[in-house]
């Protein structure tokens, strides 16, 4: 019986071992192919090597990576899981089978409802959500087996006692692995951010102001030469496009120049009204101009402690690319602040074109952008500002829908 259970675990685990070794990647596009099918592999082998009770009844765990697939991936990536368990089923026949096929198609369908849901839970809640589902279906399952029994003796509560613990600790530890390498992806991609900002963030500090100097000095003589009497009026197109270029440059720099530490002189401790009014009035004149309206509401008294100027520009550029992304065809920009518990809430929603699932774990990085003009200074400046902060970034969006940006600052 032991002997038996290790093995399974074995089984069990070797999807999470797999992928961890040889596909650690999130942005693989194929990655959760990979989770698919080695999952089946993993629900195969434990239908192959189930618990045989003295009772004579077999014991299987062949739901528990069906049950984590359906959870994490839905139906889409759960349906083949489907269609294999009850091939493979028919193949082994005997009594049972259309049981097995019902219990099967009821937990298809009712499980993966809450997967939308499930993935927006934060990892306690997960692990308690994911348990309860296993001790569920053991339930059910344990209801289907009554036919076989004319009443309930002992053998049964046998039966159930060892179906519901072995399933409750199985996926408990399969759901504490996924957490954990879900909760290390991000320590690491926070890290890396951290660690590109920080670059960022010494490289303007050091370069901007040495480069500032010649800067005003050519702009100087370049002034000096366009009130020239000597020069021809061809020599002073030149010089238009030189001073426009130079000031060109001077915004170049003052975008490298964000990236630098907070200022003291600049430090504020407020609640963010006067930034968020701040740069909607800014923007509203573009706003206009793309046919974007935008719909404002700020229910916050938390207080916290920023660099004004910084923060100014992370909502500028956060909204300019909102009201960038309708363009085409207009839409509303919904803007709201409100406090959650001890956060901060910043919510900024657009109805414009929206990124795949790919582009939006691109967002952040140097010179990453989905405009072909940008270059993706603007992102990585929200990212860094925010990070500044101790804060957090949910993105949500999808192609043709729109994007929504959920800030959370704790206080």
């Amino acid at each position: 019986m032991l002997e038996t259970f290790l093995i399974n675990i074995l089984f069990l685990i070797l999807p999470v071992l797999l992928v961890v070794i040889f596909f650690d990647s999130y942005q693989n596009k194929f990655l959760s192919l990979y989770i698919t099918f080695f999952s089946s592999i993993s629900m195969i082998l434990c239908m192959i090597y189930p618990f045989k009770l003295e009772i004579g009844f077999i014991v299987d765990l062949r739901y528990v990576p069906f049950i984590l697939v359906a959870l994490y991936g839905g139906y889409k990536r759960v349906f083949p899981m489907y269609v294999i368990l009850n091939i493979y089923r028919l193949l082994i026949g005997g009594e049972g089978l259309l049981q097995s096929f019902v219990f099967s198609t009821v937990i298809f369908i009712a499980v993966p409802m809450l997967s939308k849901k499930f993935t927006g839970y934060n990892t306690n809640k997960r692990m308690m959500t994911g348990v309860t589902v296993a001790l569920m279906t053991m339930l059910f399952y344990l209801l289907t087996l009554l036919s076989f029994f004319d009443e309930l003796t002992k053998e049964y509560w046998t039966l159930a006692f060892y179906a519901l613990t072995t399933h409750a600790i199985v996926i408990a530890i399969n759901l504490s692995m996924i957490e954990k390498i879900i909760s290390n992806f991000n320590k690491r991609e926070n890290f890396l951010r951290a660690e590109r900002l920080h670059v960022m963030s010494e490289l303007s500090a050091s370069v901007s102001h040495e480069i500032r100097n010649p800067l005003t000095v050519t702009n100087g003589f370049l002034q000096l030469l366009k009130v020239s009497k000597t020069i021809t009026p061809e020599d002073k197109v030149y010089i238009e496009f030189a001073l426009k270029e130079l000031v060109r440059a001077e915004t170049i720099l003052n975008d490298y120049l964000a990236f630098a530490k907070p200022q003291s002189v600049h430090m504020v401790h407020s609640n963010l009204k006067e930034e968020m009014e701040y740069v909607r009035n800014v923007l509203m004149p573009y706003a206009k101009l793309n046919n974007v309206e935008i719909v404002y509401q700020f229910s916050n008294t938390l207080m916290t402690k920023y660099d004004q100027n910084q923060m100014k520009q992370c909502l500028i550029n956060l909204l300019k690319n909102a009201i960038e992304a309708m363009r085409e065809e207009g839409g509303t920009l919904s803007i709201r602040v409100f406090e959650q518990k001890k956060n901060i809430v910043i919510c900024v929603k657009d109805e414009g074109i929206g990124m795949s699932k790919e582009e939006v774990l691109q967002l952040g990085k140097p010179y990453y952008s989905t405009k072909t003009e940008g270059t993706g200074l603007g992102m990585l400046m929200v990212f860094g500002t925010i990070s500044k902060l101790k804060g957090k970034i949910d993105v949500q969006s999808k192609k043709s829908e729109g994007t929504t940006f959920t800030i959370k600052i704790p206080t």
